[in-house]
Parts: structure tokens; C-alpha cells; sequence
């Protein structure tokens, strides 16, 4: 008999968990009596294999063996009952044992927490009189998990000794419920830390925003002698990444270099993140470069790296490639690929994306289908954006956000003042984004009142303090208004520091309004904030123009240029044949720019026939007034629209994205140009769309 339960335990602990059974079968074949010793590897093998006729047929042969009342089948009894679902069957035998040990009992708490009665699991340790380190780190764990720290808590408190991992088990549990004080709290009682305790602590102080002191405790770490991990390693990246601190995120490199866990791949990936969030794109794209392995998350971080950077086109060529190498796009792929789409104003790449998301079947997903309704809204197709608002599944407050958003931007300020209205009716609780987006509208639409009222509401009704964002658009709301005088007084109330958007949205209204003495006083904030900046000078400069004072406007430029600052040059995307061209203020580079030339010299006899008359008053004043009106000729948006026309049928429309405002000469001018080629055109600048169409445009030249 010796020799056959020999093979039975060498069975299951080898994993062979059929042959277990199998010898368990021939035994009774060959008419062997089976004891406590071989039921106990036999009821293990079932609960392994979750083999429930099985095991109740064993039971059936340990009543009729008389082996019921030995401990070891009786716990293994439970083990088995509970692993295989039935947790009914483990309390009749638990309840029928003469005597109990601490494994009959930690396999009876188990077993309540395998079937997620946590709380029966609870009462059962309280009665149990010899507290289990096992069980009680089990509790704790499944606890933590499920954000019960106060359960959690009295487990942790009964247990009369505790081991590494169950410290570092509340430690993560109090992380992930955002209670940094009592995770720190726990971190200085620990007498003995190991390398998951340090890890918890620097991604639970990430976590909380709290970078610097993430890397501070990776600091005392090294200085202990702990040896990090690839674990450790994402933290302090992460935490770089939140600060924006190159040169630590460099430094950590090295020390991965060194480590040898550059080629991990979840390393890897944060190691790009971390420089992509820093703006050192080409260190990010050496670092993926160099991947082993490349998965998808790899590809993800790259374009939305390239993303953030405005350098959506580069993220659309990465998108191509990843298709290339036959790697399996994901939900966040196509979020990043669409934000790509919309940022360079893409929009047969944009429907083209669209089209894999439906293949892809992610069209029923929340985030995708948000994503989707940006994208269409920002490359100029509110239609699509409506149709895909529409048939969304389910919405969140995102969704609301996006579609009351790209009214705004397109200038429709009733239509997104409505949309309002519908998601108030359809129950959906305002964010404070969704008061952005209102503000918004109604600056763009000249909404003083409906502004106002919104504004008021935020505190009143929905309980949403007031951001910087929201002081910006009032700001914006009043000062276009020419209520100038109400919305400095509201910079001024700002319980923040008044930050240099709002400022310079105030210098803007002055431009407008040709108020010279507040511009002055705005002005001086704006360069005080952004001494580097060229918008504040280029607003200042601007206001003198306007209101006739051409000599203190040239001495503005005069300054910014003595102080070496630079302008944002400007630059405009255009798509045309699914591919997007890009130029520059002057451009000279583009391969049919003799065309482009040739086209804007026609344009230019059929606008002056129209009655265009160039205007120069922003333009270089130490030039001739010839020169002036070449350098007009040669912005951005104008190289774009002749491409564009040159390039695309009769009567089609034109849609382009700038960078920049779109200045008062490019204004006038396009409307000119869609009256004299009978064509739509579509202009996002940096704030807004404006829509051209025989010599009109939507804005109703509200377009500073």
C-alpha cells in the first residue's frame, strides 16, 4: 500500500493530476483498501482538475472506508468542495469534523472568498482561534482588492503575526483607495521592507500627483541598498513623466541601461511615454526604435506623443506603418489616430479610421465613439459628428462635452445652447468642461446674456466652481462685447493668480475695441507673465496700429526683436487625395509651388476686379507698400487655399486648419476668394471655424 501512495503524492505534486486518478482507479481494480493517505493526493487531484462527480464519489468511499473523522481528509474535503464551486458541500463537511486544524480552516475561509462571501470568510477567522498568516494575507488581499479597507483593516489588526507581503498588501490597498497618509503611516511601522513596498509607495505617491516625492523616496531607497526592479523603474518614470523632468527621466535611463531591463518590454513603453510627455520626441522615438519587441501599447504611446505635439501627420505615418508590421490596432489606437485626424484636419483619413473602427467592431465603444464625434466636428463635418452622437449606445458626459464643443467651434451658439438643453432633459449631470464649452459658444455667437446666466448657474444649480478656464471665457464673453471695463474687474476678482490666457484675452478685447490706455496696463501683465511670448507684443503692436499710433506700434516690434523673441511662425494643413500638405508663412519648398504662385496671381486680378483692396496695417512697417502686399499674398492660409484649388474639381469645398488666429487681410481675402471660384471654405484657426461662402463668412467677421 506504502508503494502506491507513494506514486499517488509523487503524481500530484508532479501536476499530473490525471494519472492521479487513473492510479486511484486501477488500485480499486486490483481490490486495494484505500486510506487517509490515499484520499488525501486523490481529493487534491479533483480539486485541481474542478472534478466534482469525481470528488463526491471519493467521498461516498471515505464514509464507507470509516476515514471521515481523520483532519487531513476532512480538510482536504473542504479544499476540494470549495475549488470546485460547491461551497454548500465544504460547510456540511466543515461543520460535521470532530476536530479542526488551521488548514481545515484557512481552506474553509478560502473557500468563502473564492466564491466571493467575503463576509462569512470575515466571521469565520474571528472564530478562529489560531489566526493564519496565509488566510489572514488572503483576506486582506481580497479585501484590499475589492476597496473594503475597513474590513481589510480588522483582519490585519486580529492577526497576531504578519509577514512582508501582508503589510505590503494593505500598503497597496490603501494606494489604490487613495489613502496616501495611512499607506505612509504603515511604510514607517515596517521594521522590514522589501522591493514591493518601495515600489507601492512611489506609485502610490505618483498616483496622488505627488511626483517629487515619488522620486525622493526612490532616492532613499538606493540609498538603503534595495535593489529595483523593472517595477520600480515604471514608477519613477511615471513620476518624471507627470513633472516633465527631463533630466531626471535621463538620468533613470541610465540606471535601466545599467540595470539591463531596457529591453523589458513594459519598461520600454514607459520609458517612450515618459519621453514623450517631457517633449523630447526624438529620445522617445530612439527608445522605440531600439524595442526588441514592439506590442501595441508601444505604437499607442508614440502617437499620442505625436499627437500632443501637434505633429498629428507624423502620428498618421506611424499609424501606416503599425499596419505595415501586422500589428492588431486597439481601441486606444484608433482614439489616438482619430485625435491625429483632427488636429491637422483630416478628414478622409478621419472617415478611412472610421471605417477600421467599424471593422474593428469597437463602434459601440464610449471612448472611440467620443473620440469620432471630435474628430468630425474639428475636421468641419458637424453632420457626421451629429450622425455619430446619435447612434452611440450609450453616452457619458464626454459625449455631451464633445458635441456641445464643436458647436461652439463652428460658431453655433443656439444649436449648442440646445443640445444643452436635451442633455439636461436626458438627465446627464454637467461637468465643469461642459460649462468651457457653453462659455465658449456663446463668446464665439456674441451670447452675452446666455453667457451670463450659465456662468451664474454653475455655482447656484449644479454646484461647479469656477476654474481658470471659466474666468477665461467670461473674460473672453465681456471684452469682445466691449464691456472691457467688467471684464478687467473680473480678472482682477479671480480667487487664482490670474493666468496669462486671461490676460491676453483681455489685451485681445482692447485690440478690438481700440481701448490704447487699459491695452497699455494689459499689456504690461501679459509681458510680465510671458516675457518670452511673442502674442503679447504682436496684440500690443496690433492695438497700436489699429487706433493710428504706427510709430509706438514699431517700437513695440522693436523691442520684441531686441529681446530676440521670436514669432510663431504660421502654418496651414490642408488634405487633399487623402494625403495632408503643409506650409509655411513664405514657403517655398513645396514641389508645385510655381503653380501655387501662378494660381494666387490669378486670384489676386479676379479679387481686385471685385473690389479686394489688400490690408497692409499689420504687415512689416519697414518695407514698401509693394512688399507689403506680396508678404500678404504669401501667408499660410492663402498657399493652402490656391493648392488646394489647383489641386481638387471645380466647385468642391475647401476645408484648412492654421495654427494661429486667422488674420483680418486672410479674412477679407478668402471671402473674396470663395465669392470670385464659387467654392466653400472652411478655415480652424486656433479658435474657432469660420465658414466662407459667396463672399460671406458664418462669423459675421466676429472673428478676433
Amino acid at each position: 500500500m506504502f508503494s502506491w501512495n507513494t506514486r499517488l503524492a509523487r503524481y500530484v505534486k508532479a501536476g499530473q493530476h490525471e494519472k492521479t486518478i487513473e492510479l486511484y482507479q486501477e488500485m480499486q481494480q486490483k481490490g486495494m483498501s484505500p486510506d487517509s493517505f490515499t484520499f488525501v493526493p486523490v481529493l487534491n487531484a479533483c480539486a485541481s482538475l474542478r472534478a466534482l462527480e469525481a470528488g463526491r464519489k471519493v467521498h461516498e468511499e471515505i464514509i464507507q472506508s470509516g476515514c471521515k473523522a481523520d483532519v487531513f481528509v476532512g480538510s482536504s474535503l473542504v479544499d476540494m468542495y470549495s475549488k470546485c464551486g460547491s461551497i454548500e458541500d465544504a460547510c456540511k463537511v466543515f461543520n460535521n469534523m470532530p476536530s479542526r486544524d488551521v488548514v481545515t480552516w484557512n481552506a474553509m475561509i478560502l473557500g468563502h472568498v473564492k466564491c466571493g462571501q467575503g463576509q462569512k470568510a470575515l466571521e469565520l477567522f474571528h472564530q478562529m482561534q489560531q489566526k493564519d498568516v496565509f488566510v489572514g494575507s488572503s483576506l486582506v488581499d481580497m479585501y484590499a482588492k475589492c476597496g473594503s479597507m475597513e474590513d481589510a483593516e480588522r483582519v490585519f489588526n486580529k492577526m497576531l503575526s504578519r509577514n512582508v507581503v501582508t503589510w505590503n498588501t494593505m500598503i497597496l490597498g490603501y494606494v489604490k483607495c487613495g489613502q496616501g497618509s495611512k499607506a505612509l503611516e504603515l511604510f514607517h511601522q515596517m521594521q522590514q521592507k522589501d522591493v514591493v513596498t518601495w515600489n507601492a509607495m512611489i506609485l502610490g505617491h505618483v498616483k496622488c500627483g505627488q511626483g517629487q516625492k515619488a522620486l525622493e523616496l526612490f532616492q532613499q531607497m538606493q540609498q538603503e541598498g534595495v535593489q529595483s526592479d523593472p517595477v520600480t523603474f515604471v514608477g519613477v518614470l511615471n513620476a518624471c513623466a507627470s513633472m516633465a523632468a527631463l533630466e531626471e527621466g535621463r538620468h533613470a535611463h541610465e540606471q535601466i541601461i545599467q540595470s539591463g531591463y531596457e529591453s523589458v518590454a513594459f519598461v520600454g513603453n514607459s520609458l517612450i511615454d515618459m519621453y514623450a510627455k517631457c517633449g523630447s520626441m526624438e529620445d522617445a522615438k530612439r527608445v522605440f526604435n531600439k524595442l526588441p519587441s514592439r506590442d501595441v501599447v508601444s505604437w499607442n504611446v508614440m502617437i499620442f506623443g505625436h499627437v500632443k505635439y501637434g505633429q498629428g501627420q507624423k502620428a498618421l505615418e506611424l499609424f501606416r506603418q503599425l499596419q505595415e508590421e501586422g500589428v492588431q490596432p486597439d481601441f486606444m489606437t484608433l482614439v489616438g489616430v482619430l485625435n491625429a485626424c483632427a488636429s491637422v484636419v483630416a478628414l478622409e483619413q478621419g472617415r478611412r479610421a472610421h471605417d477600421w473602427v467599424i471593422k474593428s467592431g469597437w463602434d459601440s465603444n464610449v471612448f472611440v465613439g467620443n473620440s469620432l464625434i471630435d474628430m468630425y466636428a474639428k475636421c468641419g463635418s458637424l453632420e457626421d459628428a451629429l450622425k455619430v452622437f446619435n447612434k452611440m449606445p450609450s453616452r457619458d458626459v464626454v459625449t455631451w462635452n464633445a458635441m456641445i464643443g464643436g458647436y461652439a467651434i463652428h460658431g453655433h451658439g443656439k444649436e449648442a445652447l440646445k443640445q444643452f438643453e436635451q442633455m439636461h432633459e436626458e438627465g446627464v449631470q454637467p461637468d465643469d468642461t461642459t460649462f468651457v464649452c457653453l462659455l465658449s459658444a456663446c463668446s464665439h455667437s456674441g451670447l452675452v446674456d446666455e453667457g451670463l446666466r450659465f456662468y451664474s448657474s454653475m455655482s447656484t444649480v449644479y454646484m461647479i466652481s469656477a476654474n481658470l478656464q471659466h474666468y477665461t471665457c467670461m473674460v473672453d464673453l465681456l471684452g469682445r462685447a466691449g464691456r472691457l471695463h467688467e471684464a478687467e474687474n473680473m480678472v482682477l476678482a479671480m480667487p487664482y493668480k490670474p493666468q496669462v490666457a486671461a490676460w491676453r484675452a483681455l489685451l485681445g478685447a482692447c485690440r478690438i475695441h481700440g481701448n490704447v490706455e487699459m491695452g497699455e496696463r494689459v499689456a504690461k501683465k501679459v509681458l510680465e507673465l510671458e516675457p518670452e511670448n511673442a502674442a503679447g507684443y504682436v496684440l500690443l503692436s496690433n492695438l497700436y496700429t489699429a487706433t493710428g499710433n504706427r510709430d509706438l506700434s514699431k517700437n513695440i516690434e522693436w523691442q520684441r526683436k531686441e529681446r530676440s523673441v521670436k514669432k510663431h511662425p504660421g502654418c496651414t494643413w490642408i488634405e487633399v487625395d487623402n494625403e495632408v500638405h503643409t506650409f509655411v508663412v513664405d514657403d517655398q519648398h513645396h514641389p508645385q509651388m510655381i503653380e501655387i504662385h501662378a494660381e494666387l496671381k490669378r486670384l489676386s486680378g479676379l479679387m481686385h476686379d471685385a473690389g479686394y483692396v489688400p490690408d497692409t496695417n499689420f504687415v512689416l512697417h519697414d518695407v514698401e507698400e509693394e512688399e507689403k502686399v506680396f508678404h500678404l499674398c504669401h501667408h499660410s492660409e492663402k498657399l493652402a487655399i490656391a493648392f488646394g484649388l489647383i489641386n481638387s474639381a471645380p466647385g468642391t469645398p475647401l476645408c484648412i486648419r492654421k495654427n494661429l488666429r486667422v488674420c483680418r487681410d486672410c479674412h477679407t481675402s478668402t471671402k473674396f476668394i470663395s465669392k470670385v471660384v464659387g467654392r466653400a471654405i472652411m478655415v480652424r484657426d486656433a479658435n474657432r471655424f469660420h465658414h466662407f461662402q459667396d463672399g460671406e463668412c458664418f462669423c459675421r467677421d466676429y472673428w478676433d
